[in-house]
């Protein structure tokens, strides 16, 4: 199992230091303190033998949670100060994106690299940037079914217009968000450098009249066809099966874990539909938050005041609390939790938070690593673990530190 520790790229401040500071978000004094301790988390785990590095994309956050709305830049950056860790940004936003813009992006931080990169493409759920950087036309909601399908046709198309750029010396696209050249019937007249091109670029650039009619993307990217792209999985069954559909890994959010492996069971079938034959849990993968402990005591505090305050303060605002229902809740009723130690218990219950003293935490991670199986069922080999490290920006440098130093000494070498 490949490990990837998951930054939510958040700026070091207590609740108090926010409320004065605010907006922290554009405080660069404390930007940078951010910035350090994302270069110290990666420079750590390149030494202790983590996988990959990945954070998030978000724009407009005044706030100073998951504030990087550039994460291929952050990582050219960390690239320099590394030597084998990969980089994973979880995720880019094609929705929100010039698809060829972010098509170079990837497969120059790619050449930089020397292969060191992959990818997760996501869809967008924060209304708030997503909105504005569309311009409205990728915007989506998990409650509103007419953004959701707007948002998929534009993220489906913005993929393949990417994965052309990447895999085809010259190619034109006529879609119904893009087109390429633009306008498509009638080409891009009047360029003056038309011969050269034909003399020197991509094969049918240029037709006989002068008119630019395809397009090459530079660069490629070093690895090919293209970096490993993951896609998430949260609430979207849809999403699931177009991983599947596309051979791009999937990893779940999901804990529970009868339906966690039925997740699994599905990727693997609907990839077989598509000519991918795939052992269970092969190109899948889970999405967890991780707290370690000398006790279990230590270890559950440390969850209530970084996993569960940031999953009841924030992101069950969006809807996520609805994956952590169980047969208990009334089902006539949204998912609602007391305060963060109630959901706590419950992340833990639904298996979404993995928490405990290193020997708890690798007894629950055999157990997501073989897919859940029942009696006489086949086991699985789950390819990736996502950790949605939380400490990051919410407890001191050294007591993060501590998390990954204890996990790559006690868990690591009984998964990796």
């Amino acid at each position: 199992m490949k490990v990837s520790v998951f930054a939510m790229p958040t700026i070091p401040a207590t609740l108090e230091e926010r409320d004065r500071l605010r907006p922290v978000g554009r405080n660069t004094e404390r930007y940078q303190m951010m910035l350090e301790e994302l270069r110290t988390i990666a420079v750590l785990a390149d030494e202790l033998g983590y996988d990959a590095l990945s954070t998030t994309e978000h724009h407009l956050h005044s706030e100073g949670g998951e504030a990087m709305p550039d994460p291929l830049m952050l990582y050219a950056d960390l690239a320099a100060r590394t030597q084998h860790i990969h980089f994973y940004p979880m995720s880019l936003v094609p929705t929100a994106d010039d698809p060829i813009r972010m098509a170079e992006r990837v497969a120059l931080l790619d050449q930089l690299t020397q292969g060191r990169v992959g990818l997760a493409f996501a869809r967008g759920y924060q209304k708030r940037w997503i909105q504005i950087l569309s311009q409205g036309r990728g915007a989506t909601s998990l409650v509103d079914a007419d953004s959701d399908r707007r948002n998929r046709e534009i993220y489906d198309e913005h993929i393949e217009v990417i994965q052309k750029a990447w895999a085809e010396d010259s190619w034109e696209h006529n879609g119904k968000h893009y087109q390429v050249p633009y306008p498509y019937e009638e080409g891009v007249r009047g360029f003056a450098g038309v011969e050269w091109t034909r003399q020197f670029g991509s094969p049918d650039e240029v037709d006989a009249d002068g008119v630019i009619r395809k397009i090459g993307v530079t660069p490629p990217p070093y690895q090919r066809p293209h970096p490993e792209i993951w896609v998430p999985n949260t609430v979207s069954m849809a999403s699931l099966l177009n991983a599947a559909k596309r051979g791009f890994s999937c990893l779940a959010t999901e804990g529970r874990p009868a339906v966690f492996r039925e997740h699994a069971l599905t990727y693997r079938a609907e990839a077989a539909e598509h000519g991918h034959e795939l052992g269970l849990g092969q190109r899948f993968g889970a999405t967890r938050s991780i707290c370690l402990g000398e006790t279990r005591e230590e270890a559950f505090h440390l969850a209530v005041r970084t996993a569960a305050f940031e999953w009841h303060n924030y992101f069950n605002k969006f809807g996520f609390a609805e994956m952590w229902r169980t047969e208990a809740d009334d089902p006539s009723q949204p998912v609602t939790f007391a305060d963060e130690t109630a959901l706590a218990t419950r992340l833990i219950e639904c298996h979404q938070l993995l928490c405990g003293t290193p020997d708890d935490v690798k007894r629950q991670l055999e157990d997501l690593r073989a897919c859940y199986p029942g009696d006489g069922e086949e086991a699985g080999d789950l390819e990736w673990l996502v950790w949605q490290f939380f400490q990051q920006g919410t407890t001191p440098l050294d007591a993060q530190r501590r998390q990954l130093e204890m996990f790559a000494e006690k868990v690591l070498p009984a998964i990796q």
